[in-house]
């Protein structure tokens, strides 16, 4: 079948992606921008990728018309807090009118649960959308699940930051919210087994996992699967706005995702039937063996999709085109070089940076930023980084995206996402000399930034050096000995 897979860059559509191949299925996969599709070359050539932003005017002729099926995974709710239900309303319009164009039998929805009678905005959004997309000409296949439980899911991710970060916790009502979290190999494994399937048409379906708990046992249940010491302390008189600034400097979620998360979870999300666990023959996960998987996909470095990587887990929505070429004019920049023995593991460190390997010099101060950052209401450290040696264009890496990274011809850019007043850029380059250059460059906005600049610099001066020359120099095989 050919299907297209919107959202395709996406924490879902980035593990739908490689199963649909596998089964030997012709893939389009629609992005903003098919630059930061993070992807490996080999998979690239095996798919078809068409760049459309659903929430501009619709473009005919840009998808081929013998589409079969299609995957509509597109979600606005991390991108605002306040029209994130219009983004959507018209994203699912301008969906409907590029499909006309195509022979599409069938499109598959992954939708919220929506049970209760009062629902959040975030779940109202998801039955809008639902209705929108059984308008068109095509049957509709919709897939209502709660929270996602698999390794950079958003969910599993806020729990982590919260039980390995806080031994003792305050917190409001909602967690005695119930939920049914759903392990991400079952989310796959349903809408794979839905896909071309006749008795799905024109059907909505409740998907779940064997468990209904609420936020606050899973916490606990997380916290036994870690051996943690977890103490919870839940009080009535937490307002929602607390709530969400409580999560957004706890965890790595951006505020806006914090606010509309912190608005689903006064609804409960259970499933009111089993019908298509039944038919599709699936065994649902219990939780604590998802959490399970999800670490072992981690332990093991083999984490698929974050949703880190998202641009709206940072500051800016734009084109990451317009940032790739650095400028030279009304910059103030810091240029280091370092002499290079061995090329390979120099190329190695540059795409290790960040995370857990940190930046090779200064980390308490790094994360003394990240902290000071955070509370300007930047996106921090706490993002980390998928891979611990794997960069793609569009990838969050701490509080910097990266804007290239061309391992080929030896340069990796990025570009800050914290928040500074004015746009920076960090570069390292390798030249045919075997020289390493190291380049910040800082374009201010007015006097606030170059003030900014200058009070940096004495930071900048032995930061940036000792970056440079550590690079240079850090050894992967001897730092490993060491620690042994």
């Amino acid at each position: 079948m050919k299907i297209l897979l919107t959202g395709a860059n996406g924490y879902i559509g980035l593990r739908l992606l490689p199963i649909l191949i596998e089964k030997g299925h012709e893939v389009v996969c629609t992005v903003r921008d098919a630059d930061r599709l993070s992807i490996d070359k080999e998979t690239r050539a095996k798919i078809e990728v068409v760049e459309i932003d659903f929430l501009q005017a619709p473009q005919p002729g840009k998808l081929p018309q013998d589409i079969d099926a299609a995957y509509y995974l597109i979600h606005s709710m991390t991108s605002s807090t306040k029209d994130f239900d219009e983004k959507e309303e018209i994203s699912a319009r301008n969906f409907n009118t590029y499909l006309k164009e195509t022979a599409c039998k069938q499109v598959i929805y992954l939708s919220g649960i929506i049970n209760e009678k009062n629902l959040s905005k975030h779940l109202r959004s998801r039955k809008r959308v639902e209705e929108i997309l059984y308008e068109g000409k095509y049957s509709v296949t919709v897939l209502r699940a709660a929270i996602i439980v698999g390794s950079g899911s958003s969910s599993f991710e806020i729990i982590r930051d919260l039980c390995e970060k806080l031994p003792v916790m305050i917190t409001p009502k909602w967690v005695k919210t119930c939920c049914q979290p759903i392990a991400i190999r079952n989310v796959l494994d349903y809408l794979t087994g839905v896909l071309g399937n006749e008795k799905c048409h024109d059907e909505s379906f409740d998907i779940g996992g064997p468990d209904v708990v609420t936020y606050k046992q899973m916490m606990q249940l997380y916290a036994r699967y870690r051996k943690l010491t977890l103490r919870i302390v839940d009080v009535p008189f937490m307002s929602p706005r607390l709530s969400s600034y409580w999560l957004y400097f706890v965890t790595s979620t951006s505020y806006k995702l914090a606010l509309n998360l912190v608005d689903s979870m006064r609804v409960e999300v259970i499933t009111k039937d089993t019908r298509l666990q039944e038919m599709l023959n699936i065994t649902p996960i219990p939780y604590t063996e998802a959490i399970e998987l999800a670490f072992e996909k981690i332990e093991q470095n083999q984490v698929i999709s974050s949703w880190k990587d998202s641009m709206v887990s940072g500051r800016f929505r734009q084109d990451l085109k317009k940032y790739i070429k650095v400028p030279e004019h009304g910059c103030l920049k810091d240029h280091q070089q370092f002499k290079v023995k061995d090329t390979q593991q120099v190329l190695d460190n540059i795409w290790s940076i960040g995370g857990r390997r940190g930046w090779y010099y200064g980390n308490r101060l790094w994360k003394l930023r990240g902290y000071l950052d955070k509370l300007v209401g930047g996106v921090g450290l706490r993002r980390g980084r998928t891979h611990p040696n794997r960069l793609y264009e569009g990838d969050s890496l701490d509080f910097w995206r990266v804007i290239l990274a061309d391992r080929e011809n030896k340069r990796l850019l990025l570009f800050a996402e914290m928040r500074v007043p004015g746009e920076a850029w960090l570069e390292w380059e390798i030249d045919d000399k075997d020289i390493l250059h190291q380049t910040a460059t800082f374009r201010p906005k007015g006097l606030l930034g170059r003030a900014y600049w200058y009070a940096m610099l004495p930071f900048h001066y032995f930061i940036f050096e000792g970056m440079v020359r550590n690079i240079a120099t850090y050894n992967t095989q001897e730092a490993r000995a060491s620690r042994a």
